[in-house]
């Protein structure tokens, strides 16, 4: 058995060495050309541009062959890989995915030295699994309040610009240089891909699919329409920056009124597994029927099950939309 033990962790050893050098191996240069050619790629789904770029087609979503070969082989991975983009974490799909199977797998290994039963093992590598993916979803939606914050800025700029008599692109390179990230990095992304020769209807959409918020479709929506029909262009800058502030007071005044809700909610959700944990830690005899007992397992899911159903009705009476 301690052989046993001892190969399999040399093995997860191994497994984490290899996983942690291929997330410190990233090529930035190949990162910058790959989203560049995403630009021309995006364009071409919507049938404006006609280019046929073989380079795009080839994209590789991982540096294992293999793994890479089995993602190309589903339609999620092209959305997943945008997804860790708006998070602004450049590191391919298949290098997360790899990290989310070795984490689970570890801590099912080392789980089960300390748990007798399948079930506990099981949940815990399941979290575990799940962990890279929530910091993700939460980078991502850091990244976009930044951005939110931050926009209004943004378009007085370049409404100061237009204003003074630059041209439209020149303002949005003066934001590129002015502005903090990940302003700076969106806008100067929007300015190279029509630098590159991009139509800028096509560059402009392609911020709405980079940072798919409100306003940012609002800010894309009032260009289109004025580059069509004409109109004071520093006018609806600012009269969208003060829509947009106006709205973001408004955000952090429900914010604050359903803090109160929030922390109810988390405190309702937290109290189920603490009280497990201390439970087991004072008595675990008192506690052992639902390892040893046969319905102690099934006991145990339908609560974890209840607990989710509960956490998501929680939180969409708390989750106010403005």
């Amino acid at each position: 058995m301690a052989i046993f033990l001892s190969i399999l962790t040399f093995f997860i050893l191994v497994a984490i060495f290899i996983s942690l050098w291929l997330v410190m191996a990233t090529n930035q240069s190949q990162e910058v050309i790959r989203n560049r050619m995403e630009a021309v790629r995006k364009a071409e789904r919507r049938g404006n541009v006609s280019l046929a770029v073989d380079l795009v087609r080839d994209e590789m979503l991982s540096s294992v062959p293999a793994l890479n070969r089995a993602l190309l082989k589903w339609s999620w991975a092209t959305g997943f890989r945008d997804f860790v983009l708006q998070a602004g974490i450049e590191t391919r799909p298949g290098k997360i995915i790899l990290i989310s199977a070795v984490a689970s797998i570890s801590s099912f290994v080392i789980a089960q030295m300390f748990f007798r039963s399948f079930i506990v093992p099981l949940l815990i590598a399941v979290a575990a699994g799940v962990l890279p993916f929530i910091y993700i979803a939460w980078k991502r939606k850091r990244r976009f309040e930044q951005f939110e914050e931050h926009f209004p800025e943004a378009l007085d700029l370049l409404g100061r610009a237009v204003r003074a008599g630059h041209a439209f692109t020149t303002g949005l390179e003066m934001i590129t240089k002015e502005s903090a990230e990940p302003i700076a990095g969106e806008f100067r992304s929007l300015f190279e891909e029509q630098n590159f020769g991009l139509p800028l209807r096509d560059a402009m959409l392609n911020l709405t699919e980079r940072v798919p918020l409100v306003d940012v479709r609002f800010f894309v929506t009032a260009l289109l329409i004025q580059k069509e029909t004409g109109g004071n262009l520093a006018e609806i800058l600012d009269g969208l920056s003060r829509v947009i502030r106006d709205r973001f007071r408004i955000y952090r005044d429900v914010k604050t009124k359903t803090a109160q809700g929030k922390l109810t909610a988390g405190i309702l959700l937290l109290i189920p597994p603490f009280m497990l944990f201390a439970l087991g830690s004072i008595n675990p005899e008192y506690m052992k029927i639902l390892y040893t007992d046969p319905l102690g397992p099934r006991v145990l899911i339908i609560a974890a099950i209840l607990q989710i159903v509960g956490a998501f009705f929680l939180w969409r009476i708390i989750d106010i939309e403005v």
